[in-house]
Formats: C-alpha cells, structure tokens, sequence
C-alpha cells in the first residue's frame, strides 16, 4: 500500500515514526524537543503556548522525512485543554500535565455534581487534578474574562489535527482523548454539554466524535489525516493489545488498564472508564506510588541508583525474609487512602538487612499494582497476560517478581516509540479503510513488538504466599480499604 506516519507529541517533544503501511516496520525516524523554557526550580510548565507543539513538529519533520507519506495520525499528550475564542485563536496558553493548582476545582467539581458515584455514573470517571473539566472549572474561578471569552473546547491531538488540515470549519476528535475529559461518557458514547457548563459557566462548542477509522480530512497538498488519539491508546495500539492484555506502567506513579468490550462504571471512582483506539474499552486503574517507593528505599539505603538497589534486592529471597512495605509514600488512588503515609511491618532482627528492606521495596511496589490489577479483575476484566512498561521493567527484581505476583505471564516489550507507532498504524488504517482495502471495523495487522516473555512458572505459589503477606498487613493497617 505504500507508506504512513505517526507522530507523537508528548509533553517534552515530537516523535515521527514513517512506517510501511503492510508490516508497520519503521522505515525512518524524526526527533525534536518543544521549544517550551522550565519555570524557575525545575518541573514542566503548567501553562504551553500550542504554537510551540507545530515548532517541534516542523523541526522533527524536517530534512523530508515525510517525503512519500500517504496518511499521518497524530497522538498527544493527554489532559492538556486548549481553550478558543469564536474565530479559533486561543484564549490563554494551553493548560497541561497534572497541575497542582487545579486540586481545589477538582473537590469543587465532585461536590456541585453530589459526590464520587455520581460522576462516575455520569462519565465514567471522578475528577481529577489533572483532567480538562477540573482545568474549566480553575479557569472559571480564576481568569474568569479567559472563561467568558472561550467558545470552543479542543484537546491536544485535536488542535493539532484541525492545524495540519489549515483549521477547517469542522473540528473532530476521537473517542480515546474524549473519554479523558471529563465531559463525555464512555458508557453511552456521548458529551455532557451541562458538565462543561457546571465547570465553565457556560455552554461551548465540542468536536465531533468520528469512528476509530474514519479520517478527519485531506490537507491541501492530498495528504489524509486520521482521527488521531490521546497518547495512551496511541501507546495501546501500538503495541498491539487486544483482549485477556492489560498493560502495567512504571513511572513514578503506576497505572494498569486492559482491554475490555465495555465501559466500566465504578461507584467507588477507583476505575477511570477511558475508551482506546478501536472502537473497545480501556478502564484504568492508577496508584500514586511506583517508581518513587523504589527511588525512596535507593535514598534511604545511600545507594546512588535503582540498578543498585535491584542488585542488593537479588540478594534476599521473596518475602523478603517478612518484611512488607506498603508504599503509600504519597497517599494513595487505590486503595483510596489519600492522607496516609507508607507502613514498614515485620520487622525482626534477622530481617534488619539493607538486601530484605530493598526487596520489599520491589514487592511492595508490585503488591500495590497487583491490588490495581485486581481491582479490574474483581469486576469481570479478562488478564491473561501482563504487558511491562517503563524504564524499571528492566530491573532484574522487577522481571524476578512480577510474574509470580502477578500471577500470570509477563510481557517487557523492547523500548520503542509505541505512541508514534500507534498513530502511524491509525493512518494506515485510515488509509486502508478510504481506498476500500482495510475492514472499518478491523485495524491492520501489524508484527507485534519485540519483547521478552517472562512466566511465573514453579514460583507461582511463593507469589500467592508474598502477595497473602502484603495483604494481611494491608488489611491491618486499613481494614476495608479494597
């Protein structure tokens, strides 16, 4: 068929992946940082001019590397709300990330709708700090002329995709970054236009929702350009998840999500009911606490790295000779224990050894994630294997624990750019289902990624003892809490 591209505008830069429209196999590669300056003391900016998104994108382009390309999907960062005056110029610069300022719009948010279950019921979701409807409601609090003035409502991918189409008249999104907003339901596939008006004040203009394989136009020059998605479908797809797969990421909070054929609605606002690239479902679950437990036990035992303290970790045996941490360093998502602190239990003489408190690190990491696994599987979610993600997957006491405490084969695929992937794969599919040679309803098969398989095997009964440990203490120290 040809060649497509993807591209993926992250939070720090643009990638651009061209691959073979037949085998996904990426033919070239493109590369370039936001021109976006820190604030003072570090971090990201809260606040990003959208401009900066199409500078990276040019520069990443750049040298023809998209010479040939038929068809570009776009994947972006997700929470980022661009809002719009009534000619389509931004109002303020794009609201990112997750923004400590939004916290008290997010409690405001839950109580104006009467509570947890009733968001949950309404989108799927509880608001978050971080998510589009909390940054309304901030907007309208705080710069309310800015809130006054904002007619339209676009996320990242979509101003991005309107912007390489040369800002048509119509404006589409997807159903992935719309399950993300706050706005609009997974369950009934539809906007609350009254939620945007409780956060915002007022009733604005969305974009249309169009099909997983539907294009959202042709630019000038010929080029189709597909629906486009928020970064963590664009990573799902790309990696090739389907049915019985959930993913796990290590970053410093932690997050499972698993394919699933409908939305999920959870009272208790533990499962974020996302949908994915597809047309299928993505209920995530998250933790506040991954990889900052195992850079808090590194710091407490003065080692200088997380490769040391997984060296020291292989030195104990699991159980970690009755050490259990339970790493609520932060407060904690799940369970919903938001002003608790971690808990150090089982402590003997012979378990006061830096190699057991650095395994039970490790495990009470992967400990608090299975409980998030569990969270899916307790209501009815198929896992049937565990894909890996993030720099810590390739820690020998990661790849030593998860399997058997997660009680079922574990995936580390190889790093790669999977939401640039993911994007290119929509194109072809956009492409495919244009020229009549791709089914709407089934995205082109692609290899999968290259990944090492790691299963739980004879250890599967000492995981089942680790994990009956962790939640004994668990049960302890918060009884009821999941």
């Amino acid at each position: 068929m040809g060649i497509v591209a993807g591209l993926d505008s992250s939070p720090d830069f643009t990638r651009i992946v061209v691959c073979d429209t037949d085998s996904g196999a990426v033919l070239r590669q493109g590369y370039a940082p936001h021109p976006v300056e820190s604030p003072e003391g570090g971090g990201r900016p809260s606040d990003v001019d959208p401009q900066a998104w199409l500078l990276s994108l040019g520069e990443a382009a750049g040298g023809g590397l998209l010479e040939g390309v038929q068809a570009i999907g776009v994947s972006a960062q997700q929470n980022a709300v661009v809002p719009l005056d009534a000619q389509g110029n931004t109002v303020r610069p794009a609201m990112v990330g997750g923004d400590k300022r939004t916290q008290v719009a997010a409690a405001d948010l839950v109580d104006a709708l009467g509570g947890r279950e009733a968001w949950a019921q309404a989108v799927g979701c509880v608001p978050q700090a971080a998510q589009p409807i909390t940054k309304l409601r901030w907007m309208a609090r705080t710069e309310p002329e800015n809130a006054q003035r904002t007619a339209i409502l676009l996320q990242a991918h979509d101003w991005l995709v309107w912007q390489l189409l040369g800002r048509p008249v119509r404006r589409t999104t997807d159903r992935g970054g719309a399950s993300g907003t706050g706005y609009w339901s997974a369950a009934t596939g539809g906007y609350r236009p009254d939620l945007v008006e409780l956060a915002l004040g007022h009733q604005v203009m969305l974009p249309e929702v169009i099909g997983p394989s539907d294009a959202a136009g042709t630019t000038p020059e010929g080029l189709l350009i597909s629906v486009g998605t928020g970064e963590t479908m664009a990573a799902a797809f790309g990696l090739g998840i389907g049915l019985g797969d959930a993913v796990v990421s290590l970053g410093a909070s932690g997050s499972v999500m698993a394919v699933h054929p409908e939305a999920l609605v959870d009272g208790s606002g533990m499962i974020t009911a996302l949908a994915d690239a597809t047309g299928m479902h993505l209920p995530v679950v998250t933790t506040l606490n991954a990889v900052r437990t195992l850079r808090g036990a590194a710091e407490l035992l003065g080692l200088p790295d997380l490769e040391s303290l997984s060296d020291l970790a292989m030195k104990s045996t699991p159980g970690s000779h009755g050490l259990v941490l339970l790493p609520y360093l932060e407060g904690e998502r799940t369970p919903n224990l938001p002003h608790t602190a971690g808990t150090l239990a089982g402590l003997r003489r012979e378990s006061m050894k830096a190699e057991h408190l650095a395994r039970a690190a490790f495990e009470g990491m992967l400990c608090g994630l299975a409980d998030a696994l569990d969270v899916l599987r307790g209501r009815g979610v198929d896992v049937r294997r565990v894909f890996l993600l993030g720099q810590a997957a390739e820690l020998p006491a990661v790849q030593a624990a998860a399997p058997m405490l997660f009680g079922t084969q574990v995936v580390v695929p190889q790093p790669a750019d999977y939401a640039a992937i993911g994007a290119a794969r929509q194109a072809a599919w956009a492409l495919g289902a244009t020229q009549g040679t791709l089914d709407v309803r089934n995205p082109p098969v692609w290899q999968g990624a290259v990944a090492q398989v790691l299963d739980p095997g004879d250890e599967l009964a000492v995981g089942q003892a680790v994990r009956q440990q962790f939640v004994a203490v668990r049960e302890q120290t918060h009884p009821g809490a999941l």
